[in-house]
């Protein structure tokens, strides 16, 4: 089977979760062709996704002339459908957050994928993120391209659904895929319930080549990592300011933020007021190796989000059998389990941060040890890329029918 996938930026640090979605596709048969707008120039660390920047077709590469010609091809070409196609793109900009013209460089941009999927041979265009990305590949079945699909991760498009027109991209859509049950109940929201069926629970997976290493006891530093962007919704400012509490009490510990941001600058000033340089590491952004090296070399991961979907770091840290410090946010609960398999807490309260901290500091390392074996366990037999990417397979192929 042939299929797209059309992804606003591609391949990039933060989406490795997309790559092993598309690979695990391409293992079982399915022919993926990869569709970006920007990424081309992106500096990258892992050595899959330098390979995948050769594989991406990219639509925003050259300059303006081939949206233009595009554009106008559709125009002449299949003028019925692109008059229908513009209206839908006019309508979409009604309540949106940006304005018109974005919407008509949506247009083009659908215009300009066409003959990429046609070449293909494409029977199906999924894109992740419901945001333009959605719109695009949306446009583009307006125009006369296959049927779509799209994946909702979470936070943006729970923030603000009306504004990126999300229940009229659902309604339109052959399926929508949501990572969690709690997405899933998000997106019910939106729509009717004679839409329902259509809104999809497909898990993001890891693969086994990411896991399966000889298991590393645990390291007797007192180590904590947090993984993730550098940014408001992953609340690095709220660790920092837990971090200040510890070092006040005389808890000796050691803190690394494996990642990098626009709030980076911010992080390492709060990092300086508090004389926290030497037990808080900023990283920057890392490989995938070198990930999963920070989590092995530490006794856990500390995550305390404000907003997320279901981050694929928590997954990453419960293979490598490190339990993990997190927030009772959105779909993090279906696989967290209160010492069970990690250590839950309200988000939002540096106090409550700390005092998570603190307790699971004091954890012995049989009491970790367990909780990591149990946490491989939930997320081997929950998040297996090759399984979760079966089921799309199903998906994809009823949509072809």
């Amino acid at each position: 089977m042939r299929v797209a996938y059309f992804i606003n930026q591609y391949p990039k640090v933060s989406h490795s979760f997309i790559r092993r979605e598309i690979m695990a596709l391409e293992r079982q048969g399915v022919q993926v062709l990869r569709i970006a707008l920007r990424g081309w120039d992106e500096k990258l660390f892992d050595e899959d996704d330098l390979s995948e920047q050769t594989k991406t077709h990219y639509v925003l590469q050259s300059d303006l002339l081939p949206l233009i010609l595009s554009m106008l091809g559709a125009a002449t070409g299949t003028p019925i459908r692109f008059l229908a196609a513009l209206r839908l793109a006019i309508s979409m900009s009604s309540r949106a957050e940006r304005p018109l013209h974005y919407h008509l460089i949506y247009l083009a941009e659908a215009c300009r994928i066409l003959p990429w999927l046609k070449a293909h041979q494409a029977k199906h265009i999924h894109a992740h993120f419901g945001t333009n990305s959605a719109e695009v590949v949306m446009l583009a079945r307006e125009l006369g391209g296959p049927p779509y699909s799209f994946t909702v991760h979470g936070p943006e498009e729970f923030d603000k659904p009306e504004y990126i027109g999300l229940s009229e991209k659902i309604r339109r859509a052959s399926f929508v895929v949501a990572i969690s049950s709690y997405g899933r109940s998000q997106l019910f929201r939106w729509v009717r319930h004679q839409y329902w069926d259509k809104i999809k629970e497909v898990h993001c997976g890891l693969e086994r080549a990411f896991y399966d290493v000889p298991k590393v006891p645990l390291s007797a530093t007192r180590r904590l990592v947090c993984v993730g962007r550098l940014c408001e919704q992953k609340g690095q400012l709220l660790l920092v300011e837990a971090a200040r509490i510890l070092l006040e009490k005389h808890i000796a510990f050691e803190l690394v933020l494996a990642g990098d941001g626009e709030m980076r600058p911010e992080i390492e000033a709060l990092i300086l007021k508090y004389n926290l340089e030497n037990v808080v590491r900023i990283t920057g952004w890392i490989s995938s190796t070198q990930v999963r090296d920070e989590i092995i070399n530490s006794r856990g991961m500390v995550l305390p989000s404000f907003a997320e979907g279901l981050p694929v770091v928590i997954m990453e840290a419960l293979s490598l059998y490190r339990p993990v410090v997190t927030t009772y946010v959105a779909g993090i609960p279906e696989l967290v389990r209160h010492s069970e398999n990690g250590w839950l807490f309200p988000a939002g309260s540096v106090e409550l941060l700390a005092e998570a901290m603190t307790g699971y500091l004091a954890l012995s390392d049989s009491e970790i040890e367990r909780m990591g074996i149990m946490g491989h366990r939930d997320v081997i037999e929950r998040h297996s890329v090759d399984t979760e990417a079966a089921k799309l397979v199903v998906l994809f192929s009823e949509s072809a029918k």
